[in-house]
């Protein structure tokens, strides 16, 4: 048990470690809309699932019912095609740090919905682990806000409506991967990514066809190299990594796990702006993972038993 918590957590980090480049790549496009960054990357994302799932896709369509399609349906689109328009957006906007502030929150609001769940830990004892989050969050909000070109009203909505969805996918994929005993957590990514590349042919009209502005054929070269970069690490990698984490830990603290999206976006962006973290970034960071340590430490496997032995000892 212990074993399979911690190679749950390992999963997280290491899809936080993927899923930091999506900081990166509307940077890397400027001239690129938003709306084309998220077509192209799922329609990538759909071609190599599509190619990876070929093998066996008659034996999981046959394990699906309707309830299991729509899922994929909605999960597309919040996790994917909405979530990526509108943090695209939000970076162009705003900036990779204020993009990168307002998608920390979804740890502490997918924290508190997985509270709720049956056999959850109590809420007050996450209440040390969620202090430590809003702590660091609030030392990146001090840089964020008050650098120049940065910050603008726009890019902040925009970031909103991404924590929004962000949070929608995380909480509903991980309780369909609670009900889904005969299919495995790559076998659900690859799923989701079929699904996107569906969806995202229907963006990709608009996107690409309708949208102004011409583009020279070494910046096309260069989109569809990003595009196709982010759907296969971000994407295929980085989802499966996911699910294998959503399936092994609590609702409560898989949603810290996405505290490494920001503590790696914030890596990646330093690395890109070629400069060393401030004193508050560096605050944030330990802060940061302070948060996710205290949380863990919190769902410890056991923990509870022991006290439990504990109290009928002393009674």
């Amino acid at each position: 048990m212990i074993g399979h918590h911690r190679r749950g957590i390992a999963a997280g980090i290491a899809a936080g470690a993927l899923w930091g480049l999506i900081f990166l790549a509307p940077a890397l496009a400027p001239g690129f809309a938003p709306v084309q960054l998220s077509a192209g990357r799922y329609l990538a994302y759909g071609i190599i699932a599509a190619l990876l799932v070929a093998p066996s896709w008659n034996a999981l369509r046959r394990r699906l019912a309707w309830a299991e399609w729509r899922a994929l349906i909605l999960l597309g689109l919040a996790g994917n095609i909405v979530y990526y328009v509108l943090l695209a957006a939000a970076v162009q906007a705003g900036g990779v740090a204020m993009a990168s502030l307002v998608i920390g929150l979804a740890p502490i609001a997918v924290t508190l919905a997985g509270s709720r769940d049956r056999h959850a830990v109590p809420l007050r004892r996450l209440v040390p682990s969620l202090l430590l989050s809003i702590a660091g969050l609030a030392c990146i909000a001090g840089d964020a806000l008050n650098a120049p070109g940065t910050g603008s009203l726009p890019g902040l909505l925009c970031a909103l409506g991404a924590l929004l969805s962000w949070t929608s996918y995380v909480v509903y994929n991980s309780r369909m991967l609670a009900r889904l005993a005969t299919v495995s957590a790559r076998e659900w990514s690859l799923l989701t990514g079929v699904v996107t590349g569906i969806e995202a042919l229907v963006l990709a009209v608009p996107a690409f066809l309708l949208a102004g502005g011409g583009h020279e054929a070494a910046a096309w070269w260069q989109f569809i190299g990003i595009a196709g970069a982010v759907a296969v690490l971000c994407s295929v990698l980085g989802n499966t990594l996911w699910n294998h984490a959503s399936r092994a830990l609590p609702l409560a603290l898989a949603g810290q796990m996405i505290v490494f999206e920001t503590l790696f976006g914030l890596l990646y962006g330093f690395l890109w702006e070629g400069r060393w973290p401030t004193l508050s970034e560096s605050a944030a960071m330990v802060l940061l993972t302070g948060g996710v340590v205290c949380c863990a430490v919190a769902h410890a496997p056991g923990k509870p038993r022991r006290a439990a032995v504990r109290l009928e000892a002393a009674s």
